[in-house]
């Protein structure tokens, strides 16, 4: 069984900081590119940072400079390191699993995080 399970979510002030992990099982991690997408209600969820399978990491231009994704392929765990937070980045946060062709897609439950002071 699938399962992709993050944590991390929860209330900070801006300019504070946040680290979300997701652990995943029930498919070869290794092989897959591992993502992390937020929502704000009544919009579409949008990608924020990526880790491919083979190395290359990319940052959506409104986190870049402050979030920081890595993986540990041994630990089957991706984390998204959150600093300088701003009330914009208030969002639910979605840990995303896809395949090199993209067929196979695999989402968590999601963890809130809220930036308010």
């Amino acid at each position: 069984q699938v399962q992709l399970v993050e944590s991390g979510g929860g209330l900070v002030e801006p300019g504070g900081s946040l680290t979300l992990s997701c652990v995943a099982s029930g498919f070869t991690f290794r092989w897959f590119g591992m993502n992390w997408y937020r929502r704000v209600p009544g919009k579409e969820r949008v990608s924020v940072a990526a880790f491919t399978q083979d190395g290359r990491i990319w940052y959506a231009d409104s986190v870049k400079g402050r979030f920081t994704i890595s993986r540990d392929n041994a630990k089957n765990t991706v984390t998204l390191q959150m600093d300088s937070l701003k009330p914009e980045d208030t969002a639910m946060y979605y840990c995303n699993a896809m395949s090199v062709n993209q067929e196979v897609i695999y989402w968590g439950q999601g963890t809130q995080v809220t930036v308010s002071s």
